[in-house]
């Protein structure tokens, strides 16, 4: 799909750079509007795309309107990153893969789109399916920014580990699927009402089951990659995150259910950890699985070691 073969390093770094910075603003754009929904801030800004009809409301601020505020503003930064990259490489096109100004263009798009449901959520009074549509184009958004950084810095991957990339997205198709159930959850208020009158319990019920498949995947994945050993030693420090997220998310999980959701910390925390297990999925998916080889060898020579 892509092509890597020319480019100018110098610049191909910088927006590996700008990159890396795009995930970390994204993956806190979606943990803030998690917050956000949370302690119902949503609304804590009357109007878009200011608040309070300034660009800071020092005079409105309260817990609940810093957050709404600073989701915007983490939005307004990912949207600039995005932009500079975008506008970067037009101006360096000659010097870099040919399909990157196409995909970049691809982001604009998407924080467009962002934009619109964002001002949607507001004018709407938060529709459940625009807070739903909302986290969607930002999963999307991280997804394509991880696609596009794991693709300049890796050659093609071999075609033999085709089987893992495939491996790999039924856990992220899954994640994303429970994620969206997760945001329908709290947007229409389906735990309460299913905690405290035992009404509306589906959403709930199918949160809770779609938690068990996704386990049984990203475990299946730990073991596959153990029983190959160098693609669990190329890629460990993911596949071992994997593992401590899955645990975290389960704990968290629960604990969000035991305390009905009063506890944003929890929910905050479930919603953070959603988040790093795409991020990481989609890091394993387009990454070249044998990128550290080399780099492994004294640990793999120890390993074999120990074993004889």
């Amino acid at each position: 799909m892509f092509n890597n073969k020319i480019y100018n390093p110098r610049y191909k770094g910088i927006l590996i750079r700008l990159g890396n910075h795009n995930v970390l603003a994204l993956i806190a754009l979606i943990v803030i509007g998690g917050a956000t929904r949370v302690m119902e801030a949503g609304l804590a800004c009357p109007d878009w795309p200011l608040c309070y009809g300034t660009f800071l409301p020092l005079n409105h601020m309260n817990l609940r309107v810093f957050l709404e505020w600073f989701h915007r503003l983490d939005a307004f930064l990912v949207g600039l990153l995005i932009l500079s990259k975008f506008i970067l490489s037009i101006i360096w096109r000659k010097d870099l893969p040919n399909w990157l100004p196409k995909i970049y263009s691809l982001l604009v798009f998407l924080v467009i789109v962002q934009g619109s449901i964002g001002a949607l959520t507001v004018i709407n009074l938060l529709n459940s399916y625009s807070v739903t549509a909302h986290l969607l184009t930002a999963f999307l958004l991280l997804i394509t920014t991880i696609t596009i950084n794991q693709n300049l810095e890796n050659n093609v991957v071999n075609k033999p580990f085709i089987w893992w990339k495939i491996f790999l997205f039924f856990p992220l198709i899954l994640t994303l699927v429970q994620s969206f159930i997760g945001v329908r959850l709290s947007s229409t208020w389906s735990t309460h009402i299913c905690l405290s009158f035992h009404k509306q319990c589906l959403i709930l019920d199918t949160h809770k089951i779609f938690a068990i498949p996704i386990s049984i995947s990203i475990l299946s994945i730990l073991a596959v990659s153990i029983y190959k050993h160098n693609l669990f030693l190329n890629n460990w420090k993911y596949l071992s995150s994997l593992f401590l997220l899955l645990i975290s998310q389960i704990v968290l999980g629960i604990l969000s259910l035991k305390t009905n959701l009063s506890e944003p910390i929890f929910v905050i925390g479930h919603q953070l950890n959603a988040s790093l297990l795409i991020a990481i999925l989609t890091t394993l998916i387009f990454r070249n699985p044998n990128l550290y080889e080399k780099n492994n060898q004294s640990f793999n020579s120890l390993i074999e070691g120990f074993n004889s």
